[in-house]
């Protein structure tokens, strides 16, 4: 009669008998700074548990040839230590090592999960709830690129980009040496158009910001698996057809190549033309202005309303869970910002209604994450349990509140368009001189 098979969560350093029936989920080599190669995997068991596994070079002759990601095996007698990995890329507390008297053997499991990935949310990275130590698999669209260093002597390649989660919630990802070529390269190629989305393994994540692992991340781009392509198929039609941009500082630093960013070849064939002139325009074009914005204009309704979280469509009950039009079923609407403004170039005044993308993109956080945060700032300081109370809280620099006659309408009317890139967003303008 075979041994019973344990819990991967039962495993201690009591005995060394374990006897585990698991999936290879991940495998991966690490050479050190000596040349020295050892492997390491991550195995689950039938429960969804998870432990790390460290083979030593002595014994990688051994197994180098045989383990296989994903495939499912009984593994007997492995060594049990604590994990002392300086990166950990799961929760359990002991670690697996196998030596000489470790066997495993090749067998159909059909009741441990199928491989799949354990993504990180992106709100969570950027309130810093992260553990300094862990390694995260993230997955998110590429909406920007805003550096890239080419390999030149003494300097190493890495692009960095800007990923945005399916909330909007957006995160600075780095992409070094190999990782970094492979972006440039899918990114480079004339095939590939659209909405780039990438599924990094093992990130390093610090300060609100993740990058790849010196060894055992993968990154995958645009590929035909369920957890990218249903990731693909949640973005906005329109965000599905937009190639990520290049920064002015990303082409600066670039010398793999002259073609212009749609943003470079936007300004470059864009008409100049004054505040005034811009506002009287009745069709879309391609043009530049510059003005001064003189202040912020808060309705009665706050600097936010409460939407899909797919799309940018007003909830109708914010404290409702609904089936959007845009046929996302939404569990809690979340906030989204609109916000007007006074803009001058000293002939007249305009008033400027800013929608959520745009908004996000200049302050650099979402206006979930910006009430969450104004909302634990206000409890900490008042110790009042009353998130209502924070609601109308706008940046006090440059305020005014509207009438409160005004009504606050979330479809702009005879409005001009920002670009041709966004056909649902609009500018909603009203000359006050």
């Amino acid at each position: 009669m075979s041994r019973k098979v344990d819990s991967v969560k039962d495993i201690n350093d009591s005995k060394e008998t374990w006897r585990l029936a698991v999936r290879i989920m991940d495998v991966w080599s690490v050479v050190n700074n000596k040349g020295i190669e050892h492997l390491e995997m991550i195995v689950m068991d039938s429960l969804g548990d998870r432990i790390q596994v460290l083979i030593r070079h002595d014994h990688l002759l051994k197994w180098k040839e045989v383990i296989k990601e994903n495939m499912t095996c009984i593994i007997n007698n492995g060594s049990v230590y604590n994990n002392d990995f300086q990166w950990k890329v799961c929760d359990h507390s002991k670690k697996i090592v196998f030596l000489g008297g470790t066997t495993m053997k090749a067998i159909e499991l059909q009741n441990v999960p199928p491989k799949g990935y354990f993504f990180k949310d992106f709100g969570e990275i950027l309130q810093g709830k992260c553990k300094t130590d862990r390694l995260e698999d993230i997955i998110g669209a590429v909406s920007e690129i805003n550096h890239i260093q080419s390999n030149t002597p003494g300097k190493k390649v890495v692009v960095s980009v800007v990923l945005k989660d399916l909330k909007g919630n957006c995160i600075n990802c780095n992409l070094w040496e190999i990782y970094g070529s492979k972006f440039l390269a899918y990114y480079n190629d004339p095939k590939n158009n659209g909405a780039i989305v990438i599924l990094l393994t093992h990130a390093m994540v610090k300060d609100g910001q993740v990058s790849n692992a010196w060894s055992g991340s993968k990154l995958l781009i645009n590929e035909d698996i369920p957890e990218i392509q249903d990731f693909m198929s949640k973005l906005p039609t329109n965000e599905q057809k937009e190639k990520p941009t290049q920064s002015a500082k990303s082409l600066s630093n670039w010398s793999g190549g002259s073609q212009y960013s749609p943003v470079e070849k936007f300004v470059h064939n864009a008409k100049c033309m004054s505040l005034s002139q811009f506002c009287k325009i009745k069709h879309e074009t391609l043009c530049v202005t510059v003005a001064t914005t003189l202040k912020f204009v808060v309705s009665k309704y706050g600097w936010f309303y409460y939407g899909c979280t797919r799309c940018s469509s007003k909830a109708p009950n914010p404290e409702k869970a609904y089936e959007c039009s845009c046929g996302q079923k939404v569990e809690q609407p979340i906030p989204r910002y609109k916000i007007e403004i006074y803009d001058s170039n000293g002939e007249s005044k305009y008033r400027f209604v800013l929608w959520d993308s745009e908004c996000a993109a200049i302050l650099g956080m979402t206006a979930e994450f910006m009430h969450n945060s104004m909302v634990e700032q206000t409890l900490s300081a008042s110790g009042e349990n009353d998130p209502e109370s924070i609601i109308l809280m706008t940046p006090a620099k440059n305020v005014v509140i509207a009438d409160k006659g005004e009504e606050v309408d979330f479809e702009a009317s005879d409005a001009t368009q920002l670009s041709g890139t966004k056909p649902s967003k609009k500018l909603k303008i009203e000359s006050s001189s």
